[in-house]
């Protein structure tokens, strides 16, 4: 074998043991979530008798955050049920009883955990929560003002460069989103008469996603309970076992013109002078090194396309001690945008904008973002 079908046979290894490791977390979900419970409730259990008494409400809700889970379960065994085909030209079935990536058009119980596992199952498992929360974020009408918030501004801000009285048929205008979570801005895209694709990288994400766009055809079907996992900062018990119903839209009434696609950014974005538009959320501090992302968007930009970006400079690679990391601040990004060669048209600092809250908690993260447009300049 040569060292080339060696290496290829390596990560293809590699890509099957992630998958499958993904899909495990979710088959986890309930256990390690009932963990958390658990330890709560041998706790009380453990105080003297007149604290148990005073706490006899509280143990009644970590019963109720129980059924909670059950809830939330089932949806995650939906999520996974159709996984191993999900990818058109990929198969990662493995055998009859195991879930085995590269793209998928949108025409598209309990056991133990051995101990040595247990903290990297728990970290995998946090991931599955969180996706709880972006579909509540990106597809149930709790998460719209989340919504305006950061999907508005690019929305607007295309329709203000592409009106429809002067663009009738706008499906000829490719516009690109990388990062697209769980698809929600480019379903709106589409929907507006655009050429869109999303791209994601995290197969948390892209699960979830190809279970809403594909297979859930009914408005608010399913219900999840989002912050049944949240313990601290609530103002009642309530509110952590506040429920949400999603899709609020059926998605899979599908746009002709809107697909997902698999992969690292960087990989499968390489022909140059493609895309008419590329909008950006929440994406650019996703990169190791932010350069390589300014400059692969400038070079898959047609002459005269537009880069539309929202979203803080949280840098996700910063505080990773394996992983290089560069975190210009926003005065020397902007420097760079410009020596890569973007001419900035718009630029707005200081845009409130807050990803996936519990709007009752008593503790709220709120970002000041930027908001800019940027566009690729005719050759001169």
């Amino acid at each position: 074998m040569s060292s080339m079908g060696a290496a290829e046979e390596i990560d293809e290894a590699k890509e099957r043991a992630h998958f499958r490791a993904v899909v495990n977390a979710f088959k986890y979900y309930k256990l390690c979530s009932l963990d958390r419970i658990h330890k709560s409730e041998k706790i009380v259990s453990m105080l003297q008798p007149n604290h148990q008494r005073r706490l006899e409400k509280y143990k009644s809700y970590l019963i109720k955050f129980k059924k909670c889970l059950d809830v939330n379960n089932s949806v995650v065994h939906l999520i996974i049920r159709d996984v191993d085909t999900m990818f058109e030209n990929v198969d990662h079935s493995i055998d009859a009883n195991t879930n085995g990536m590269e793209s998928f058009g949108c025409n598209y119980n309990n056991c133990e955990i051995p101990s040595q596992k247990q903290h990297k199952m728990q970290h995998d498992v946090e991931k599955v929560q969180s996706v709880l929360k972006n579909i509540v974020r990106d597809w149930s009408d709790a998460g719209a003002a989340e919504r305006e918030q950061c999907y508005k501004p690019i929305l607007e801000e295309l329709e203000s460069r592409y009106p429809p009285e002067e663009f009738s048929d706008r499906s000829h205008i490719k516009v690109l989103v990388p990062g697209a979570g769980l698809g929600r801005l480019a379903w709106e895209i589409a929907a507006r008469g655009y050429s869109c694709q999303g791209n994601e990288f995290s197969l948390f994400m892209l699960f979830a996603s190809n279970f809403i766009l594909n297979k859930c055809p009914e408005a608010n079907k399913h219900t999840v309970y989002p912050w049944v996992h949240q313990y601290v900062n609530h103002m009642t018990s309530e509110h952590q076992i506040q429920a949400a119903t999603f899709p609020d839209v059926p998605p899979a009434t599908r746009h002709s013109h809107f697909s997902i696609a698999a992969g690292d950014f960087l990989k499968v974005y390489t022909d140059l002078d493609e895309w008419h538009c590329v909008a950006t959320c929440f994406f650019i501090d996703c990169a190791p090194n932010v350069i390589e992302f300014i400059e692969r968007i400038y070079a898959i930009l047609r002459p005269g396309g537009y880069w539309i970006n929202l979203g803080p400079l949280l840098y996700h690679y910063s505080d990773m001690p394996t992983e290089i990391s560069i975190e210009p601040p926003y005065d020397i990004l902007m420097d760079i945008i410009k020596d890569v060669g973007f001419e900035v048209l718009k630029e707005h600092t200081g845009v409130k904008t807050k990803y996936a809250q519990n709007p009752n908690s008593m503790m709220q993260h709120e970002y000041k973002s930027v908001f800019f447009v940027c566009r690729k300049p005719f050759p001169t």
